[in-house]
């Protein structure tokens, strides 16, 4: 697998059921990459391990005035040289290509969940949770699925190294092959403690981040009621208790590197000791003793990864038990396999008795704006939204559980009370997957984008080649969210997208809450005659969007209450005139509110 491949056809199924299985998934699923990354990994340290040998060749053969030795030794020493660049250009490519990859993987496997779950993932996992899993989580799984590899060539280098040097020198060897495992596993002990410490460092700063992501999302709402100081408050102690943690687990993290520092020194200060008496003794040549001496100071190199290792897996394995909780999550159904082809016809809720005929304009009324985006979802076939495990919701008779995520997706598109806007042109926006039979030009002049058009016109600065401010909307770039319109410009702009898709039943949640009366009701106008022999579905409390449906349907309490067009509602159930005017009780009684109302809609028609 190369980066240029990315992003995968298939990122496979992932085992979730703990952070370690889904960490030796990963690894699995990239045993091609992890073999590179070893092969030019033992090049590597293979090279760096072979350079003592050289030095101490060279040295013997100055002491012994051997010119043909010096020069195999000089050989040796280049051919060390020619490895160790070879082999850490390549590991360091392979090792970069296995970390990105692995990100890339699981990205890919969070983005098909989140499209699997749609609104209900939010609903079971914090927002903030998801963002830091898809962030900051997978940089971390990445660097231990690619540290693995150069930890395995580091260990078998170690393991070269001390069988060579007993063979080489068997007196000095045994110390070395005693002493480099103690070195290895001293810090053994202290592992627990530290991944204990940055389990809690890791869960106290995805607490801020899961805080600090809700909080931003909700800042609008804060302001409106004052709640800005007390979440900043929370956010500052959840930031402390991040900061005190990172603290107490960089203490242990550096007396584990202290222990790596002192350990070795005192392994080559024996080495020395007792190697100088050797030499002394003339049991080994000072060659040999030099031999030693530099293998031990090049091993500090390899030994290293076992640190490294032993940090990326105590940093990886919550950041993927996170990952793998958030993979773990199902449609509380799941297709049954049984082809249905492409259904059609009435879309029909058995839980709460909405019925949306097959080709009408529909307008469903609740009491409960919570409830209503609840209803919409279900509507939808998002199934795992629904913790009571309702029958599914029927389209011509097929339910929507059982059909295959893709196809339920294309018969049913539900656009939500807040759709966000990825930052791209226009053009690029409204490129999405559609029947065809709906035109870009369309869907903006159903969905009123006039004056949103003129305005991203005058934007258009790289399109505008005179400056006269006629620019191509078009190709004018839209930020992220869309943060540089308006909200009713927002709104329409994505209203537009969703016509443009053209689904068998469409279903939008208060799709004009932030525009004014009279764009309302063209929009209405709009929306009904480019959706003419389409089913769609609104829901919504406005009277001037619910007169010109075909149908209303009013829910009260999770069931049909009434069902009938707006003005005999309006004059015939007082509940439903309730949610719709917001009566006061005394206005009920007169229905001042509700004749009101119907001389508004009246002076629009005649507008109109």
């Amino acid at each position: 697998m190369q980066i240029r491949d990315l992003p995968y056809a298939d990122p496979g199924v992932a085992d979730a059921r703990s952070g370690p299985r889904f960490l030796l998934w990963l690894g699995r699923n990239q045993l091609g990459g992890q073999l590179k990354a070893l092969a030019w990994g033992l090049l590597h340290f293979c090279g760096v391990a072979g350079l003592p040998l050289g030095v101490g060749r060279a040295v013997q053969a100055v002491v012994d005035r051997s010119g043909s030795a010096l020069a195999l030794a000089g050989a040796l020493i280049i051919l060390c040289g020619v490895a160790i660049t070879l082999g850490d250009t390549m590991l360091h490519r392979t090792a970069v290509t296995n970390w990105i990859t692995a990100a890339a993987r699981v990205q890919q496997l969070l983005a098909r969940k989140a499209a699997e779950l749609g609104a209900a993932l939010t609903r079971r996992v914090a927002a903030g949770e998801v963002v830091a899993v898809s962030t900051g989580d997978v940089e971390k799984i990445g660097w231990f699925v690619e540290a693995l590899s150069r930890f395995a060539a580091a260990a078998i280098t170690v393991v070269l190294v001390c069988v060579g040097l007993v063979l080489y020198e068997p007196e000095l060897g045994v110390v070395v092959a005693v002493g480099v495992p103690v070195l290895a596993l001293a810090v053994l002990p202290l592992l627990p403690r530290a991944t204990r410490r940055a389990d809690v460092q890791r869960e106290k700063a995805g607490r801020a981040t899961e805080l600090a992501s809700d909080t931003v999302a909700g800042l609008r709402v804060l302001r409106g009621i004052g709640g800005e100081e007390l979440f900043l408050g929370r956010y500052r102690q959840a930031s402390q208790e991040g900061r005190r943690a990172a603290v107490r687990s960089a203490r242990m993290w550096a007396l584990i590197s202290a222990v790596q520092v002192l350990l070795p020194g005192l392994l080559l200060i024996t080495v020395v000791w007792y190697g100088a008496g050797l030499a002394q003794d003339g049991r080994i040549e000072v060659g040999e003793l030099v031999t030693a001496f530099s293998a031990v100071t090049l091993l500090m190199y390899p030994l290293r990864h076992f640190e490294e290792i032993a940090m990326a897996y105590s940093f990886s394995r919550p950041s993927a038990k996170r990952a793998a909780r958030v993979l773990a999550l199902r449609r509380t159904t799941e297709p049954s396999g049984v082809e249905y082809g492409r259904p059609s016809g009435d879309l029909y809720d058995p839980a709460t008795g909405v019925l949306a005929p097959s080709g009408r304009f529909t307008a469903v009324v609740c009491g409960d704006p919570d409830a209503a985006g609840l209803l919409a979802e279900r509507l939808g076939g998002h199934p795992a939204a629904d913790p009571d495990g309702a029958a599914s919701v029927l389209l011509g008779g097929v339910p929507l559980d059982e059909l295959a995520l893709d196809e339920a997706r294309a018969a049913v598109l539900v656009q939500d009370k807040d759709p966000v806007l990825l930052s791209g042109t226009l053009q690029e926006l409204l490129d999405v997957p559609s029947s065809g039979k709906v035109s870009a030009e369309d869907a903006l002049k159903a969905a009123q984008c006039g004056d949103v058009l003129d305005a991203l016109a005058q934007a258009s600065v790289d399109t505008d080649g005179d400056g006269d401010g006629d620019g191509d909307p078009m190709r004018t770039r839209i930020t992220e969210r869309g943060r540089s319109l308006s909200g009713g410009q927002r709104q329409r702009l994505a209203l537009a997208r969703s016509l443009v898709t053209d689904p068998e039943v469409l279903v939008l949640d208060e799709p004009t809450s932030a525009v004014d009366s009279h764009t309302e009701a063209r929009i209405a106008a709009g929306v009904k005659e480019l959706r003419a022999g389409r089913t769609t579905v609104v829901f919504a409390s406005s009277p001037l969007l619910l007169d010109r449906a075909d149908r209303v349907v009013f829910v009260h309490d999770g069931d049909v209450a009434a069902v009938g067009v707006h003005r005999e509602l309006l004059h015939g159930n007082a509940e439903y005139r309730a949610v719709v005017t917001r009566e006061t009780e005394e206005e009920q009684l007169d229905g001042i509110t509700a004749i009101g109302e119907l001389a508004v809609l009246e002076e629009i028609e005649e507008s109109a």
